[in-house]
C-alpha cells in the first residue's frame, strides 16, 4: 500500500480520532471511511452537473451551496487527520495527504482564479482508499507490478521518446520548407505539432499538406507511426513478462544476494552454490 504518512498518536482522545478516521479495522472507522466515499462521488458529480449550462442557469445557486457545503466538510475531515496524527507534516507531504488538500483547495482558489473549482473533480483520486477500506490488497500488490514495470521501462522509454522527438523536429522543418505558410504551417513549431499529431495517427485534420511531396512526406511519417507506436508496449510488456517471473527468496552465503531464479542452483553475482 502507499503510505499515508501517518503515526498513530500514543493514547487519549486523538488516538480515537485517528482509529476512525485512519483505520478501517473498527466499524466506526469502516462507517466513517464508507460516508466519506459517498460524499466524494456526490460532490463530484456536483461539479459535473454545474459544468452543463443547461442544468447551471436552472440549479446554480443549489449547486454552488452544495459545492461549498462539501468543500467545508472536506476542510474539516483534513483538520481532523492532522489533528490525530503525531506528525502533521508528513502527513501533508505524504501521497493521500497532498491529494486530501488538493480535493479542498481548488474551491478557495476560485475565489480569486473563477473557473477553477471545476478542478474539484481531483477528488475522485481519494477513492483509491477503496481498495484498504475494501480489503482488496491483491489488486494493489498488482499495481505495484506494473508500476515496478514501468520504472524498469524509464530508461528505454526516455531514449524512444528523445528518438521521437528527434524525428518529429526534422519532419516539422521539413513540411514547414515543403509547404510553407501559405498551407498553413506559418511556423517550425506549429510543423512540428503537425508532425506529432500525424505521428501518433491522430489526424485532427486542422493541417495538411496540399503539395505532392508534402503529401508523400505526410504518408512515410504515417507509415512510421504505426510502428512506432507498438514500440514503448513492447518495452513495458516484456518488463512486465520479466516482473511476473518466479523469483527465489534464498540469500547467496557468499554475496548475500537474493535475486536469484526459482530454480537456480548457483548465484549469477559470484557463482557460489546456493
Amino acid at each position: 500500500m502507499i503510505s499515508e504518512g501517518k503515526e498513530s498518536p500514543l493514547a487519549g482522545w486523538r488516538k480515537r480520532l485517528y482509529e476512525i478516521v485512519f483505520e478501517a479495522e473498527t466499524t466506526a472507522g469502516k462507517a466513517f471511511d464508507i460516508v466519506v466515499i459517498w460524499l466524494i462521488l456526490i460532490s463530484v458529480a456536483v461539479v459535473l452537473l454545474e459544468s452543463v449550462k443547461s442544468i447551471r442557469e436552472d440549479y446554480g445557486d443549489i449547486l454552488f451551496v452544495a459545492e461549498w457545503f462539501f468543500t467545508i466538510l472536506f476542510s474539516v475531515e483534513y483538520l481532523l487527520r492532522l489533528v490525530s496524527v503525531r506528525r502533521p507534516l508528513r502527513y501533508i507531504f505524504s501521497f493521500y495527504g497532498m491529494i486530501d488538500l488538493l480535493a479542498i483547495a481548488p474551491t478557495y482558489v476560485s475565489l480569486f482564479i473563477p473557473g477553477t473549482h471545476y478542478l474539484l473533480t481531483i477528488r475522485i483520486l481519494r477513492l483509491l482508499r477503496i481498495f484498504r477500506i475494501m480489503k482488496l490488497t491483491e489488486y494493489v500488490s498488482e499495481g505495484k507490478v506494473i508500476t515496478g514495470a514501468l520504472k524498469a521501462s524509464q530508461r528505454k522509454i526516455s531514449v524512444f521518446l528523445l528518438a521521437v522527438l528527434t524525428i518529429v523536429t526534422v519532419f516539422g522543418s521539413l513540411i514547414y520548407v515543403i509547404e510553407g505558410e501559405e498551407h498553413g504551417f506559418t511556423s517550425i513549431p506549429t510543423s512540428i505539432y503537425w508532425a506529432i499529431v500525424t505521428l501518433t495517427t491522430v489526424g485532427y485534420g486542422d493541417l495538411s499538406p496540399q503539395t505532392p511531396l508534402g503529401k508523400t512526406l505526410a504518408s512515410i511519417i504515417m507509415i512510421m507511426g504505426y510502428a512506432i507506436i507498438a514500440v514503448p508496449t513492447g518495452i513495458v510488456t516484456a518488463e512486465l513478462t520479466r516482473s511476473n517471473k518466479a523469483y527465489s527468496t534464498e540469500r547467496c552465503p557468499e554475496c548475500n544476494a537474493q535475486d536469484h531464479d526459482a530454480d537456480a542452483v548457483f548465484c549469477k553475482h559470484c557463482a557460489a552454490r546456493l
